[in-house]
């Protein structure tokens, strides 16, 4: 007996789950086929089933004559039934998984790119939980949840969290991502460094079935008030289609940022800045069908982006007035990011055995991280410049596998992770800064999904992390001339190993109340480096060099009921060691006493008609470090971000227009007192209010062309971003840009 599930639009639906009397069959193909021997199909009900789509329920009176049962399932309109890969390395729906989870489609994408093209800010401004944006090239204290995030292209690791060089969320130009998928709270599933929570991009493919297809974007950007020098640009050519077989997507992007302004029409300090840099992406991702069970999908991207300064900082006062640019060439080489190399090759195989799906992955990151040139450098004697390089290689064994278990529909997924991580910060002349660490991770991983009863649905899954990272002999930098204050410190191996678990429930029945209570841990050997390049001892073994630990527990739902949809969700993240960044005699070192991070996070839309939606969300955190002798101090504005609130409105009079008003809410923060010097340490200043209204427009002029437009900081509000304000030095002191307006016209065909 065979069994064809598509699409209305006559398309083959893979992974649809068949069952027969709530007994498994199995799931189809790629084909969306399923071929089965059982002959007691005759005369009873099978169910469908597909993420994303509505189930469907047929009853046959008797045996097909040909031995082909077709089956078209509906496209789900519940918002609830969003697909997400990132959290269980399977399509899964948001409502089944306990866990928070935001996701921006294209739609939300689209939306936010009309304003920014700065990944970083479009995060900071659209994902409760997370920093805003530093209006920099860097993202810095931009932690999710107060602790570190780990940024993924497609799965592959961008972060570097040996040492982290905050460039991270700048890694792909938004043109080329499909959606962004935004796991928060502690998970392992992808490996080291994870303690808040995961951003995965996921990339575009063909799926519209055409031999060719493509979309051309060509964008401006100007300062309306002070537009001298501001003018930016940005030209993206994307190209689709199939053939036979073949599937492909190519794309290549350029984007230049002029210089940017404040609201009085100064231009922005230059420490890590965006003024006059440039940004190039380029894009390849083929599919092939080998058979109707199996497929091979490879990508490559390629991202770089440096600033090409025609303006260096004049350090103003912290507290009294900005860093602000001023004419003069910034010695050194372009700071940014020079070079982000991805690829990645995937093979994947349904029905393997017993409906089990096979995905194999072997990728290579390969990045590379240019700070900015200093004169008089801190932490090394003389001037100069450091460069964060990383490259890992990496393979992926997954497997899904569906079965009964007493009756209860049950499947597992499991696999294992290997991975190669070579990190290390060097100066352009040639001085070590920071040892290469060279990582080796072997880590077996399952997790185990079962609806125990109708509508509970129990996961749970541990994961053996077993790495080892290797330190070749080295000298410390230099402090002083003729090589004072170097010390020699002796390498060797550092092991790692530990086993961290998650489990949760959730309760699905409701639409009106979806609850779920969860437990998950992280593990992350996190700045490493920064131990490595002030050790005081002369043996690695004698470094505090442990891993961190993270426990995430937490209770949410989800609710949708007449015009509404809210979800919330309160956290308790702990850790016995923790990475606080505090000022030790200038230097940021890690502090490593235990942790504790709580915090909740509200979100609540409602469609008040068909042309008019209004929603918003509202997230706290606050953190503290429990010292020695019991006392407890508050985490740095490096790790934990003030309150913050979002709210949109959204306005569609026709099917032409679409209009949405954003704003963004940055509440105050006071913690820490003046030191001794009657001066903040570095990354405890106090955090004041901030407003900002964006506006973001679409005008479809036919069904090839279309005008994005957009306004950034509408009402040129003057004000410094949470970092400047919060590092509490001079020359960071800067503010944020003023108001920005954005065109952009779209083909496709």
């Amino acid at each position: 007996m065979t069994i064809k599930v598509k699409t209305e639009k006559d398309l083959p639906i893979a992974g649809a789950t068949v069952r027969l009397n709530q007994q498994l069959l199995g799931s189809t193909d790629t084909a969306g086929v399923l071929i089965t021997t059982n002959e007691k199909i005759a005369n009873q009900k099978i169910s469908v089933s597909a993420i994303g789509f509505k189930e469907k329920i047929i009853s046959l009176s008797n045996k097909p004559s040909n031995n082909l049962i077709s089956v078209t399932l509906l496209a789900s309109t519940n918002v609830l039934d969003e697909i997400v890969v990132t959290a269980g390395r399977k399509p899964e729906s948001i409502s089944t998984i306990p866990s928070s989870i935001t996701i921006l489609n294209q739609q939300d994408i689209q939306a936010q790119t009309n304003i920014t093209n700065n990944l970083a800010t479009v995060l900071g401004n659209a994902i409760p939980g997370l920093g805003t944006s530093t209006n920099k090239a860097t993202n810095s204290g931009q932690t999710l949840r107060g602790r570190a995030v780990l940024v993924l292209i497609d799965g592959i690791p961008q972060s570097t969290p040996l040492m982290n060089g905050a460039r991270d969320l700048r890694t792909i130009d938004p043109s080329v991502i499909e959606r962004i998928e935004v796991i928060k709270g502690a998970t392992s599933i992808y490996g080291n460094g994870s303690g808040g929570g995961i951003i995965n991009y996921i990339t575009k493919k063909n799926k519209d079935g055409k031999k060719i297809s493509g979309q051309t974007i060509l964008g401006t950007s100007i300062n309306p008030f002070d537009p001298k020098e501001t003018l930016s640009y940005k030209l993206s050519q994307q190209l689709s289609g199939q053939v036979n077989k073949w599937s492909y997507t190519v794309s290549g992007s350029a984007d230049y940022t002029g210089l940017q302004r404040d609201s009085d029409g100064l231009p922005l300090g230059q420490t890590d800045g965006l003024s006059n840099s440039y940004q190039y992406n380029g894009f390849i991702k083929i599919g092939y069908q080998i058979d109707s069970s199996s497929t091979l999908t490879g990508f490559y991207n390629y991202y770089g982006s440096t600033q090409r300064a025609k303006y260096i900082s004049k350090n103003g006062i912290y507290g009294q007035s900005p860093t602000i640019g001023v004419r003069g060439e910034e010695p050194g080489k372009p700071a940014g990011t020079p070079y982000n190399h991805n690829a990645m090759l995937t093979y994947s195989k349904s029905n393997l055995f017993h409906s089990t799906q096979l995905d194999v992955t072997a990728y290579l990151n390969s990045f590379s991280s240019m700070n900015r040139y200093v004169a008089s450098g801190t932490a090394w004697y003389g001037p100069g410049q450091t460069m964060i390089n990383s490259e890992k290689k990496g393979l992926r064994l997954n497997l899904n596998t569906p079965f009964q278990l007493f009756s209860i529909p049950t499947e597992v997924t499991y696999g294992l992770d290997l991975l190669k991580d070579v990190t290390y910060q060097d100066l352009t002349d040639g001085r070590v800064y920071i040892p290469k660490m060279n990582m080796v991770n072997f880590a077996p991983y399952a997790q185990v999904k079962a609806d125990l009863i109708e509508n509970l649905i129990f996961k749970a899954g541990l994961r053996y992390e077993n790495a080892t990272v290797k330190v070749n002999d080295y000298n410390t930098i230099a402090t002083g001339p003729n090589g004072e204050g170097s010390i020699l410190v002796s390498g060797g191996n550092i092991p790692y190993k530990a086993t961290m678990f998650n489990a949760g429930l959730r309760y699905t029945k409701y639409d009106y109340f979806n609850p779920f209570v969860s437990f998950s841990q992280a593990f992350a050997i996190n700045e490493l480096g920064r131990i490595l390049r002030r050790a005081k001892e002369n043996t690695i073994g004698n470094l505090e060099t442990d891993p961190i630990i993270t426990n995430n527990y937490e209770a949410g739902f989800s609710s949708r009921f007449s015009i509404f949809n809210i979800s919330a969700s309160y956290y308790i993240s702990t850790s016995d060691l923790g990475v606080n960044l505090v000022d030790v005699g200038g230097f940021l070192m890690p502090q490593r006493e235990p942790e504790e991070v709580k915090g909740y996070e509200v979100t609540l839309d409602a469609q008040l008609s068909q042309k008019l939606s209004v929603g918003g969300s509202y997230a706290y955190v606050e953190g503290k470090a429990k010292m020695d002798d019991g006392s407890k101090i508050y985490l740095n504005g490096s790790r934990i971000a003030p309150p913050k609130a979002t709210g949109f409105l959204s306005y569609k009079p026709n099917q032409q227009l679409n209009l949405q008003l954003f704003w963004i809410h940055t509440g105050a923060r006071d913690r820490f007192a003046l030191n001794d010097k009657g001066k903040y340490n570095n990354s405890e200043g106090p955090i004041s209010n901030v407003d900002l209204f964006n506006l973001s427009g679409n005008y479809n002029l036919n069904k090839n062309w279309k005008i994005g437009f957009g306004i950034e900081n509408i009402f040129n509000t003057s004000y410094y971003p949470t970092v400047s304000q919060y590092r509490a030095l001079d020359a960071e002191y800067v503010k944020g840009i003023g108001t920005v307006t954005s065109l952009n016209l779209h083909y496709q065909f």
